[in-house]
Order: structure tokens, then C-alpha cells, then sequence
């Protein structure tokens, strides 16, 4: 009797294993795949005054901000897609391989899944880095703040990195609690 009671606790264990994993496959590939959407959406185009001279009247000049203009969030934009093309693949291979125990499948898929955090937290690095400077400039190599001019542009990208933040950190709880959960089956 107590072999039997053993038995379904592995197999509640395992199933709550399994949904977690695709719960958090599902998440990662949600949470890139918007962020990569709000990483699009960052285009503002403004008429800014350029003032020449005091004594001059200032001259308005079409200027615009676009994600694909500094090579930060084009790094940024390509590690969320990867992210989520390997989130998709990597729940769909979960989801067919489903109540089978295929060790080497979920050991690649914990080294992909680690390799995802460390792409997307470089990623968000790069992005929040030029974020910064962008928010509030820099004084000893004279780069103005461009915030205050382009702001939707800024809350866009600030929202793009919070959201592959998000994604990153479900990829982090993939490497961090499945093998848990699959060693705490195991004993």
C-alpha cells in the first residue's frame, strides 16, 4: 500500500513538472514575442528647433528615433527573436515529448534554455545601457539627453526591456527549478 501511495506521488509530481515546464516555455515565448512587437513599435519622428545663434531664430529640423538606428537594440531585437523561435521550438518539443522521460532531451534543453538567459540578458544589457545614456545623456563626451525629446520612443524600449526581462527570468526558472523538481522525482 505505501508502494502505491509512492507511486502516484511521482506521477502527481511529474505531471506538475511537465505543466510547469510548458507554463513556463509558454511564458518565455509570450513575453519575447511582445517585446520584440513593442521593439518594432519604437519609431517617433519630432520637428526640433536647432538654434544656430543667438541672434538667429531657430531653424525646425525633421528628426527621427527608430530601434534599427543603433546597434544595441538591433542586438536586442535579434536576441529576442532567437529567444522566442528556440521558446516556441523548445514547447512544441516538450508537448510531443510528453510523459516520456528522455534524459538527453531535457538536458539539452536546460543547456539551450541557459543559453537563452545568458543571450537575453546580454541583450537587455546592451539595450538599457543606450536606454541610459539616452534618458540622461552623457556630460564628458557631450551626449545630450534625447528623451526628453523622443519619449514615446524611450517608453517603448523601456517596455520592450522589462518585458524581455520578464522572458529571461522564465528561462532562468526553467534551468533553476525543473532540474529540482526532476531530481526530487528521482529520490
Amino acid at each position: 500500500m505505501n508502494s502505491n501511495s509512492s507511486g502516484r506521488r511521482d506521477e502527481s509530481a511529474g505531471t506538475a513538472c511537465v505543466s510547469c515546464d510548458v507554463f513556463l516555455r509558454i511564458l518565455a515565448f509570450v513575453l519575447t514575442l511582445v517585446a520584440i512587437i513593442f521593439i518594432a513599435m519604437g519609431n517617433q519622428n519630432k520637428v526640433v528647433p536647432f538654434k544656430l545663434s543667438d541672434s538667429l531664430p531657430p531653424i525646425y529640423v525633421p528628426v527621427s528615433a527608430k530601434w534599427h538606428y543603433l546597434s544595441a537594440y538591433v542586438y536586442f531585437m535579434v536576441a529576442n527573436a532567437i529567444a522566442c523561435i528556440y521558446g516556441l521550438i523548445s514547447m512544441l518539443l516538450t508537448l510531443l515529448n510528453r510523459g516520456k522521460n528522455k534524459v538527453l532531451l531535457g538536458t539539452l534543453l536546460t543547456v539551450f534554455d541557459a543559453l537563452m538567459v545568458a543571450l537575453l540578458f546580454s541583450g537587455i544589457g546592451a539595450a538599457a545601457t543606450v536606454g541610459l545614456i539616452g534618458y540622461k545623456g552623457n556630460s564628458h563626451v557631450r551626449w545630450d539627453k534625447v528623451c526628453n525629446v523622443f519619449n514615446k520612443f524611450c517608453h517603448t524600449m523601456v517596455i520592450s526591456v522589462i518585458l524581455s526581462f520578464l522572458g529571461s527570468l522564465s528561462f532562468l526558472l526553467l534551468v533553476v527549478l525543473l532540474p529540482v523538481f526532476r531530481l526530487h522525482r528521482r529520490t
